[in-house]
């Protein structure tokens, strides 16, 4: 009996040194960071005492991080769409069994192995308006170059409280750029999707005189939804947080069409050493992220426990 309950808590026991670290430096932080945005401390010298909602009051009126919201929405469509569709077309072309397959492969994940600040800082210098793509327009004769993300156009810019509304033309510039890099991720996500539906059911639905069109929209694509699923929680939680390829790339830009919570949390915090403010914008950031993440994990709760 002693052997056998010995045994039940050696699993405990490895497992209580992470739990412990986990508790202690995730949540632990995050309820600290919490109980920060709601005190008075926005100087050097610590300041707890209770402020109430008054930091987020602030940050819902001003016009910066009202420009952030507003790019972080217009960034995450563009982003995902933009994402998920060239990856699904590659996954695509790479699944009819091309010469070369492992080369190919290997050249659409590689921009994974890069970091987000040097994705940054080398599309910062592609689509400098002086330098890289422009001088290659420049050399073809074109002569109305983009000023990609120098821009402080807005389209369609409808007007909505102090700022206006649409997608900043600076942030396709940066979209490009994080395309570039997550591209291959959902590639390599949906060719292991695609590798995984048998052939026989699409020889089964031929026999059956399904037309190719029919086989992709009604068979193929319904078997990729778990596939679709999860490439939109990661790319989402991805754009939600962004933070290193912006600071990198552009910074907060002119007339913050480029700013993110991310870099207003960072500049807020430890160059303007507003430790509220900034722990109230990292608790919005918290909020928005579980908004994606919460029902999904929820919905996987509730499938494993009908399964």
């Amino acid at each position: 009996m002693n052997t056998s309950a010995s045994e039940r808590w050696i699993p405990v026991l490895m497992i209580l040194p992470s739990a412990i670290a986990i508790a202690v430096f995730v949540y632990g932080f995050i309820a600290w960071t919490g109980y920060v945005s709601f005190t008075d401390w926005n100087t050097l010298v610590k300041n707890l005492s209770f402020a109430g909602l008054k930091n987020y009051s602030f940050l819902f009126q001003d016009f910066r991080f009202q420009s952030d919201l507003r790019n972080t929405l217009a960034f995450t469509i563009l982003f995902i769409t933009a994402t998920m569709g060239i990856g699904l077309l590659l996954a695509l072309l790479i699944d009819q069994k091309i010469k070369a397959e492992v080369l190919f492969r290997n050249i659409f994940i590689f921009p994974m192995a890069l970091s987000f600040v040097v994705t940054g800082v080398v599309w910062q210098w592609l689509l400098n308006p002086s330098t890289g793509l422009n001088l290659i327009l420049q050399s073809l004769g074109v002569t109305n170059v983009p000023d990609w993300y120098i821009s402080t156009r807005i389209v369609p810019a409808i007007s909505i409280g102090q700022i206006e509304f649409g997608l900043p033309l600076a942030l396709i510039a940066v979209a490009i750029a994080t395309v570039w890099q997550m591209s291959g991720f959902t590639m390599a996500m949906y060719l292991a999707g695609l590798r995984a539906i048998p052939d026989d059911l699409r020889e089964a639905a031929r026999v059956d005189g399904a037309k190719e069109r029919e086989i992709w929209f009604q068979i193929i694509l319904p078997q990729l939804k778990p596939i679709t699923v999860s490439v939109i929680i990661i790319l989402g939680h991805i754009s939600l947080k962004i933070f290193d390829l912006v600071y990198a790339m552009t910074g907060p830009g002119a007339m913050f069409v480029t700013d993110v919570p991310g870099v207003y949390m960072f500049e807020t915090t430890f160059r303007g050493n507003h430790y509220a403010q900034g722990a109230a914008i990292s608790m919005i950031m918290l909020v928005l992220v579980s908004l994606l993440i919460v029902p999904y994990l929820m919905a996987s709760m509730r499938k494993e426990e009908s399964a």
